[in-house]
């Protein structure tokens, strides 16, 4: 059960939590898994969780028998064409946020895609020249790695193993909350990641311009800005 929390989960994958009362909670993991050591249920996934329940006795009689009980796992894939008449309308829009930092929500799910489309197409990106996604014992585990305040979303290395990079998505945020969030990072990151020989550098990744962030980073050395550019092409195929 554990694993599953932990790896065999992928983001925006639906999940089922009964509460005990005969109802079924019902959300949608946002994050990759992160650990909080000395903390109640320190193995986490962030979950969006949608604003009804579904209850039991609603369900069918086969989708009672493979949602198991509290303590244990099942893979109720096959019942998911079920699963979304429960719900209804009751599954919240596609680009919205509760996130009070957050101005723009389409920027913001824009950019939790582009985090994924970061690690997965690394080699292909200028940052790759010169540095490596974050590695432990053989492990790509720079996505999301957890801190004391909260999961950085990229940590690479140099190649040459002598600068620990800090990369941040604006994810249509408040500038301030931004520079402020990889400041912490970096933080924790030179605390307790980086060696005697070792730096520590960050870069900011967001879609426009931003004035604010400008003159913030004017007053740093160590923390960059990039912007990046989305770009479609449309062609038949013969």
């Amino acid at each position: 059960m554990l694993w599953t929390v932990c790896k065999g989960l992928k983001k925006n994958d639906v999940v089922l939590c009964p509460d005990g009362d005969g109802s079924y909670f019902v959300g949608e993991i946002e994050s990759n898994y992160h650990y909080h050591p000395g903390q109640i249920l320190p193995h986490r996934r962030t979950v969006r969780w949608y604003p009804s329940r579904i209850e039991r006795n609603e369900m069918s009689q086969e989708l009672k028998n493979s949602t198991g009980s509290i303590g244990t796992k099942s893979d109720i894939s096959k019942y998911e064409e079920e699963i979304l008449t429960l719900i209804g309308e009751n599954k919240p829009p596609l680009i919205t946020t509760s996130d009070t930092t957050v101005e723009d929500a389409s920027v913001f799910a824009l950019e939790k895609h582009l985090e994924d489309f970061l690690i997965k197409n690394w080699k292909s990106t200028q940052l790759s020249k010169e540095y490596d996604i974050y590695e432990e014992d053989g492990e790509l585990v720079g996505q999301q790695y957890p801190s004391d305040t909260g999961p950085l979303d990229i940590l690479a290395i140099s190649k040459d193993k002598k600068t620990l990079l800090v990369i941040e998505l604006k994810k249509g945020r408040v500038s301030d909350n931004v520079v402020g969030q990889i400041q912490r990072y970096m933080g924790y990151v030179k605390e307790e990641l980086c060696e005697d020989d070792q730096t520590v550098k960050g870069i900011i990744i967001g879609l426009e311009e931003d004035v604010r962030i400008k003159r913030a980073l004017s007053v740093t050395t160590n923390i960059e800005f990039y912007r990046y550019k989305v770009s479609f092409d449309l062609f038949k195929t013969e």
